[in-house]
């Protein structure tokens, strides 16, 4: 999966304007925060410009061009969910080699030796379980695991 597919993917769960006062990171749009980007209009935030942060900031530092085919999109989006390290780490467990949340040379050896599809399952699994535990889960918890429901039956 190239980039502008998975941005494709991507902007499909992450929809339009979002001002909900249990999220903390507070103004979205396009899934792009205020509390991420506090110097970015978000109401005036065009698709291209999100596009361009998802690349520059989510797409290129989680290593997803880097990973198989069927994994890259599943690691953008953890990455735009939860944050890049969380995103390196969960795949990082998922692959059973050290959580140090850096795409480095033992990650990217387990990655080219392991089977997609099964890493694929077990990263989803593991993504699910963190979430489960995060404090918005009650809040938020149904959304997520949809969209992680959603990601698992495009395979």
């Amino acid at each position: 999966m190239t980039f502008d597919e998975a941005f494709d993917v991507l902007i499909g769960h992450e929809g339009g304007y979002v001002n909900h006062p249990n999220d903390p990171g507070g103004e979205t749009r396009f899934g792009i925060s205020k509390r991420a980007y506090p110097m970015v209009n978000i109401k005036a935030l065009t698709l291209d410009q999100a596009k361009a942060i998802y690349r520059h900031d989510y797409w290129i530092p989680a290593g997803c061009d880097r990973a198989p085919a069927p994994l890259r999109f599943d690691l953008l989006d953890m990455a735009v969910n939860s944050g890049v390290k969380v995103a390196i780490k969960t795949l990082q467990r998922a692959l059973g080699v050290r959580d140090d949340g850096l795409v480095g040379p033992a990650t990217l050896s387990a990655l080219s030796q392991s089977d997609p599809t099964a890493v694929q399952a077990r990263f989803n699994g593991a993504r699910l379980q963190m979430m489960t535990d995060l404090a918005t889960w009650p809040t938020f918890g149904k959304g997520w695991a949809r969209r992680i429901a959603a990601n698992l039956m495009r395979i």
